[in-house]
């Protein structure tokens, strides 16, 4: 019940996503981790089974990255996907433009690749290749005669980023991209696939569901590096993770070099502009078999339903202003709003899960003192799923397990605290600083009355 309880207040709250840590949770009283993993997974099942909300909510087994035998006994609930991934219809698809999105390693070619296309230099582009896009850029051009808007990523799939560089352009390009891409070009280069390439497909595996591959293209830059008479098809059937990942992607593939192929020819295959009209061709083609449609989910069409209402909101208050830049402010108003919210949860998630470990191992020791603190250790290890305890000694261990559960719980009220705390805040620095006290203030109250 504890861990349902949790996940629910955590969607009441208005949260997408929850942390439940694993870490230990079986080593007190040598449960295995079988029974760990059942225990959770009945748990979360109930809970999606319940829950009455229709918003994707994500929950995130944390498991030390050296306890193998817990991460393959994990591994079929990390896969469980609360989330559902829909397809929706431009209202006007006459009028409306084609949003791709542009994705890739850092280095891969993916401005110079939006230049091309868009037939001028609009994305910065770099010489060096570990510099690189950071941040989120959108242009849009009328190409071949059909509104064409480019967004250009930072390497989201770069072993090396870490979630906290990534989160604000993660949040900013959902915005741009709103109510969600017609495709996602995937970006590549030609040449020897080494670990880091590999490793870099199998993260665009894992993280694309089935669906949004079922929107995505491969297009590959370095075409200069391929064989006299090679076509891109023959060089991914060389590399069987490289072929796997185009077959998701219903075998699409093209093949540009931003600085070789810029001679123009038709029809020649070693031209950007061929290139360029067959890549639309192929997304067309996509979006006519999805019936005009685009790729969305829950979250995207949350991020648009936002944007609508601000743009609304500035429509009356700011008549003067055209429909352009309604939108493209009522984007930067969302976009400022969610990300000050997401430092809230965040900070409040960590500091919670400090006070959580500090408060419950302090209650611990003194219950092992205190006899009459039975009975809220008995509750404690039902949240923690563990016998209720009858002997001092039982009690230590009790606390050793309440203890891990206290990480995921603290944890979780601490992001609750901090969802509140920034509901208000006018900057990041103002929601981290508000979080900090609220949730400061909470593990001080909770420490006095033990």
């Amino acid at each position: 019940m504890g861990i349902r309880k949790i996940l629910s207040s955590c969607e009441t709250k208005g949260f997408t996503s929850v942390a439940l840590p694993v870490i230990g949770a079986g080593i007190a009283l040598k449960f295995p981790d079988s029974e760990v993993k059942r225990v959770l997974t009945e748990e979360m099942h109930i809970f999606e089974q319940e829950r009455t909300g229709i918003t994707p909510f994500l929950i995130r087994i944390v498991i030390h990255f050296d306890d193998v035998e817990t991460l393959k006994t994990f591994g079929s609930v990390q896969n469980k996907q609360f989330t559902e991934d829909v397809q929706n219809k431009d209202q006007d698809q006459g009028s409306t433009t084609m949003r791709l999105v542009l994705l890739g390693k850092t280095g891969s070619g993916k401005s110079d690749l939006g230049n091309t296309i868009l037939g001028e230099e609009l994305f910065a582009t770099y010489a060096s290749p570990n510099s690189g896009t950071m941040k989120c850029q959108t242009e849009t051009k009328t190409v071949s005669g059909r509104s064409i808007t480019l967004i250009d990523t930072p390497g989201f799939f770069d072993t090396g980023r870490s979630e906290e560089d990534l989160k604000p352009e993660i949040m900013s390009c959902m915005t741009e991209c709103a109510p969600g891409p017609h495709a996602f070009l995937i970006v590549l280069q030609v040449g020897k696939f080494t670990e880091h390439e590999q490793a870099v497909i199998t993260k665009i595996v894992q993280y694309f569901s089935d669906e949004a591959l079922k929107y995505a293209v491969v297009v590959f830059t370095h075409g200069d590096q391929l064989k006299k008479k090679m076509k891109i098809e023959d060089f991914v059937s060389q590399n069987k993770n490289l072929s796997d990942l185009v077959s998701k992607c219903g075998g699409r593939c093209h093949v540009f070099d931003n600085k070789h192929w810029n001679n123009n020819q038709p029809n020649n295959y070693r031209s950007n502009q061929f290139q360029v009209e067959e890549l639309l061709k192929t997304i067309e083609k996509v979006v006519v078999e999805r019936n005009g449609g685009y790729y969305t989910n829950k979250m995207l069409e949350h991020v648009e339903t936002a944007i609508q209402k601000q743009v609304e909101h500035i429509r009356h208050s700011m008549p003067d202003k055209t429909p352009e830049e309604i939108r493209n402010q009522a984007k930067t108003d969302v976009f400022n709003r969610f990300l000050i919210q997401m430092a809230g949860i965040a900070t409040g998630a960590l500091l919670g899960a400090f006070f959580g470990v500090v408060a419950l191992a302090e209650f611990a020791i003194k219950a092992v003192k205190n006899p009459q603190l039975m009975n809220v250790t008995k509750k404690l290890s039902t949240l923690a799923r563990v016998p209720a305890a009858h002997e001092p000694k039982a009690l230590v261990v009790a606390g050793a397990v309440g203890l891990t559960a206290a990480v995921g719980v603290g944890g979780v009220m601490g992001g609750v605290i901090g969802n509140e705390a920034a509901k208000d805040a006018e900057s990041l620095s103002e929601a981290v600083q508000r979080t900090y006290k609220a949730v400061e203030e909470k593990g001080k109250s909770l420490t006095h009355l033990m």
